[in-house]
């Protein structure tokens, strides 16, 4: 006890003793009154019915003097047994490494700095074992790297991230007995960032599921995975956070924790006070490659339903709604007639859309899915992006300060954007891109550029937003993302964009070295 405790605490006794309370001492020290141990005093009498004569009246006095105790606070949770869950559950945990060709996107980059928007590279920098050479051009790169996984099946089916066996030509499971594996990428989906892998072995150890949807914020939380190589390492903490929609990221809504994760926990498991996995650890935000406090995972009912319909057919599909969405502020949601800033504000509708075939448009506030209260942006985009192509959805829509309804048959998310919003193209920018349709282009009064989808690293802190449309690159006129290519290859410092944005033209300097 600091010596400010026992002054606050010598302090309380004196004024207890000065109303009329006591302090029993004993050999061992003092005893606090009933109510400062969170014990049920007994009432006292009333006044009235104090006995002449009685001691009963003088403590009926210095009761009343007393101000009334503070309501108890909940009781303190009982601590998970971690122990326990290691022992039971971290055995289905795994080791990943693997080797191959890494198609670099961007110009040179010198000890691997400047990476930090591509996850893969996030995750896998400092880890022993990892070869980043010194000079990194353009094209096909050796590399060997290190994640995680989990074993989900006892003849050998296993979840990771999809960035961790990404560009792989071979994928290495290693065991908690260190038994190692060869295994075959049955599928990944860039878009969730989950990947499911096979190994040929029978009886192997699995792991307990859990329900994302259950957890809730403070819930204690347990991390396994090999961080920077150190396998079958567990880190604890607290969920932070729920449907998280993280910048670049329009699918999943991440739990976000406190668990200590850094590279190499890259497609661990994320376990419950209970030992089930609810979460497969996927990204961190760092300003120096580790951890500092925020972690990420994808929720297992995003993962599970990735592998089902990997397992299905090899491949997955996502919807698309075709619209631009915004998060509200306050005196957006005023100026809409909205008591709050819930919801959220189309910006643009895409021509042909399953939004525009609905009647969806700009300025529309989508304000519930299926019945489901929206609440931010990325709310829609991770329900849609998880929904299936041709599946309907109600939407309740805000319009001309009036509620109304619209059913939505959702369409197909092209697959080439969803590898895009994976792994920007332009990778030094921090940029992903599409061409614009022939529709879109005729809406925006263009005749060329590149839709921004995504802005992370140097481009974001330029001031780049998704939505703008890149129209040239250092005073060249751009149509397709090779051409941004192009300019990077030269490794320039510094370059300008000519972005379209509001029916402007603006210019934005972007610095890369």
């Amino acid at each position: 006890m600091t010596q400010t405790t026992k002054f606050a605490l010598t302090a309380t006794a004196a004024a207890l003793l000065g109303a009329g309370m006591t302090l029993t001492t004993a050999a061992s020290g003092w005893t606090l009154p009933a109510w400062l141990q969170n014990k049920s005093p007994v009432a006292a009498p009333l006044a009235g019915d104090a006995t002449p004569g009685s001691s009963s009246a003088n403590t009926t006095v210095a009761a009343a003097a007393v101000p009334a105790p503070v309501a108890a606070t909940l009781p303190p949770a009982q601590l998970p047994n971690y122990r326990a869950i290691v022992q039971t559950q971290g055995q289905a945990v795994v080791g990943i490494t693997v080797a191959g060709l890494h198609k670099a996107d961007g110009p040179a980059i010198a000890d691997g700095q400047g990476m930090d928007e591509d996850p893969f590279f996030r995750f896998f920098r400092g880890i022993p074992g990892l070869r980043m050479p010194q000079q990194m051009n353009p094209g096909a790169q050796p590399f060997r790297g290190q994640g995680s996984g989990f074993i989900i099946s006892a003849d050998g089916l296993i979840l990771t991230n999809a960035h961790v066996v990404r560009d792989a030509k071979q994928v290495t499971v290693k065991l908690s007995d260190r038994r190692e594996f060869s295994a075959q990428v049955l599928g990944s989906d860039p878009a969730t960032d989950i990947a499911v892998l096979r190994v040929d072995a029978k009886g192997l150890p699995t792991v307990q599921l859990g329900d994302a949807r259950q957890v809730q914020v403070g819930d204690y939380v347990l991390a396994i995975g090999a961080p920077y190589g150190f396998e079958q390492t567990a880190t604890q903490g607290i969920v932070s956070a729920k449907g998280r929609s993280l910048p670049g990221e329009s699918v999943v809504p991440f739990i976000q924790t406190d668990a200590a994760v850094n590279p190499g926990n890259s497609g661990g498991p994320l376990f419950d006070a209970a030992g089930r996995v609810v979460g497969v650890n996927a990204q961190i935000y760092s300003q120096s490659g580790g951890f500092q406090g925020l972690a990420f995972s994808i929720p297992m009912d995003v993962a599970l339903k990735v592998k089902d319909q990997i397992l299905a057919h090899g491949k997955v599909e996502h919807a698309r709604l075709g619209v631009t969405l915004q998060d509200l502020s306050a005196p957006l949601a005023a100026s809409f007639g909205l008591g709050s800033p819930n919801g959220a504000l189309v910006s643009s509708v895409v021509p042909d859309s399953a939004a525009a075939k609905a009647g969806l448009k700009a300025g529309d506030v989508i304000t519930a899915i299926d019945g489901e209260a929206v609440h931010v942006a990325g709310d829609v985009s991770s329900r849609v992006g998880l929904a299936r192509p041709g599946d309907k959805i109600k939407l309740d829509i805000w319009r001309d300060k009036a509620g109304r309804s619209e059913t939505v048959s959702l369409g197909r998310a092209e697959r080439d954007a969803q590898e895009a919003n994976a792994a920007p193209q332009g990778a030094s920018l921090g940029l992903a891109m599409r061409p614009l349709e022939r529709a879109e282009l005729n809406q925006a009064g263009l005749d060329h550029g590149l839709l921004i989808e995504r802005v992370a690293g140097p481009a974001q802190l330029a001031g780049v937003q998704p939505g703008d449309v890149l129209l040239a690159l250092n005073g060249r006129p751009v149509q397709n993302v090779e051409q941004v290519r192009e300019v990077l290859k030269a490794r320039p410092a510094q370059v300008a964009l000519l972005v379209a944005r509001d029916g402007q033209q603006i210019f934005v300097p972007v610095r890369l070295g």
